[in-house]
């Protein structure tokens, strides 16, 4: 893994973390955002908001794109903290991580840390983000870990197995719905299988969430598919309603978005949330004419993101 500060879409100290397959940049002027993921020579899998890259300083919270790490449950003071600052980083020589450090200072002191690490060798990145009340007082909240992606993608959404009736009198299921959803917008596919969101221009805002325990998320684009991987655990008590999986999209991006369980963290105490991500290359288009054609498409390329 190669680390190095660089130049990047107005930003005089990016870091660059690559190795001989991909290249991650992490702002450090303002953040920290994972700016961008993608291929070496490739295109980035993230949104960036143009008008609002190489801003530092401003005085109201800037989504800029990329992947970036909240606090839920979503709160004006305590997730939409304002991150347009210098942030500090340094290397963990043991476990080969790059460790990104920023302070939130209302409605309590938090430390924020990105852990980042890239395997050797393929497309594989490891993010553990760590949230440490270094306040007075204990605070409850969840780490909540948001990716931008760029627009006019697909989001693949697995679902558990279909059970039958009588056997299975049990829900497996639980979805929470915002009150700006609408459940007949045709960006769904809501199948036996796979659910589906299509990212669009021209159509207001949808947000899902789900007690999700399938581990992975996939996003199709044109010339990429890339996998965010992911823990539920069992018996914890998520956010807005049970959610360890929320996606979010309107005419410009779609949010994937990975939670921690809540966590009531006392002075010095920590919780950490992980995610795994994947890149790969598409050569051809991607086929969806049935769920069980898509199932076949993507298997292999779940075998090696989920290894």
């Amino acid at each position: 893994m190669k680390i190095e500060s660089t130049p990047f879409l107005g930003w005089p100290n990016t870091l660059r973390i690559s190795n001989d397959s991909v290249d991650l940049f992490i702002t450090t002027d303002v953040g920290p955002r994972i700016i961008a993921y993608q291929h070496l020579g490739g295109h980035n899998v993230f949104k960036v908001y143009e008008d609002q890259a190489g801003g530092t300083n401003e005085d109201e919270w800037r989504i800029r794109g990329g992947h970036r790490f909240w606090l839920a449950p979503e709160d004006k003071e305590l997730s939409y903290h304002i991150d347009n600052w210098p942030v500090h980083w340094r290397e963990n020589d043991v476990t080969g991580e790059v460790i990104i450090d920023s302070v939130q200072t209302k409605p309590s002191t938090i430390r924020k840390s990105l852990a980042i690490s890239l395997d050797r060798f393929g497309s594989g990145v490891r993010i553990r983000h760590t949230a440490t009340n270094e306040a007075f007082e204990p605070v409850t909240l969840a780490p909540w870990a948001l990716s931008v992606m760029r627009p006019g993608g697909l989001e693949i959404i697995p679902q558990p197995p279909l059970g039958e009736h009588p056997r299975d009198l049990l829900p497996n299921r639980a979805a929470i719905l915002w009150p700006y959803t609408d459940l007949s917008d045709p960006r769904w596919t809501f199948g036996s299988r796979f659910w589906l969101l299509r990212q669009s221009e021209g159509f207001p805002p949808t947000k899902l969430g789900l007690a999700h325990h399938e581990h992975w998320i996939g996003y199709v684009m044109e010339d990429a598919l890339f996998i965010k991987s992911f823990e539920y655990t069992n018996g914890a008590n998520y956010p807005d309603g049970g959610c360890n999986f929320e996606t979010f999209t309107d005419h410009e991006m779609l949010e994937i978005e990975s939670l921690g369980p809540l966590t009531t963290l006392e002075p010095g105490q920590s919780v950490t949330h992980t995610e795994r991500w994947h890149v790969f290359e598409l050569t051809e288009q991607m086929s969806i004419e049935s769920e069980e054609a898509l199932s076949h498409w993507i298997a292999p390329f779940l075998a090696r993101a989920l290894k």
